[in-house]
This record gives structure tokens, sequence and C-alpha cells, in this order.
């Protein structure tokens, strides 16, 4: 398990959110990303959650809703590296991962990408 600040931890998953390419970058739209401690009692291991309306999803019916919501969970990440550099790289996985969901990409394609 590594120790690592809540800011530091944040300055990491926006550190990732820079990795985004610009061209997809641009294209994101109304999704906003959140550190949270902990997930859900029921499901202590998650590292990330995306919760919306995937792109590939949204039709007419879509305006003025609230925004998609990214959450990465700094608790189960931080229990599963020992290093920084495992750190980065497991927040960057988790980030993309969940970026990839507003995108409409499921976790089966996600993982025969090697984005687990």
């Amino acid at each position: 398990m590594l120790e690592m600040s809540r800011d530091a931890f944040e300055e990491l998953v926006s550190d990732a959110l820079d990795q985004i390419p610009p061209e997809l970058a641009r294209v994101m739209d109304n999704v906003a990303v959140f550190v949270e401690d902990e997930p859900a009692p029921t499901d202590p291991t998650l590292l990330g959650l995306y919760e919306g309306t995937p792109l590939t999803e949204r039709g007419e019916w879509y305006a003025g809703v609230l925004p998609d919501r990214i959450t990465i969970y700094m608790g189960p990440i931080l229990r599963m590296v020992d290093t920084a550099d495992e750190a980065v790289d497991e927040i960057t996985t988790t980030v993309v991962h969940e970026i990839a969901h507003h995108f409409g990409i499921e976790d089966e394609r996600l993982h025969e990408l090697g984005w687990g």
C-alpha cells in the first residue's frame, strides 16, 4: 500500500487527463471527473466509475441534463500499488478506462485492448 496525500493523488488524476489526445478531449462533452476516497461498501475494490449517457447513445433528446460523472477512487488504487510509478500507471489506466466508457466502449473491448 502506498501512502499519498489527496492533493498529490488529484494531481496524478489531472496529469492522466492531460494525456488524453487533444482530438478526443475536444469531443468529450458534458462530463466531470471527481476523486473520492472510497467506493460504495458493496464494491470495495472498484477503482473508477462512469455514470451517465455515453456519447454513442445520445440523441436529440439529450439536452439540459446533468454532466456525466467519472469518479476515481483513491483508496482501492493506493491499496493495490507499492510505488509512485505504479500509482501513476494505475491511475492513468483507470482514467482512460472510464473515459472510454464515456465514448461508449464496453469493458470487454477495453480488456481486449489492455485497458482492463
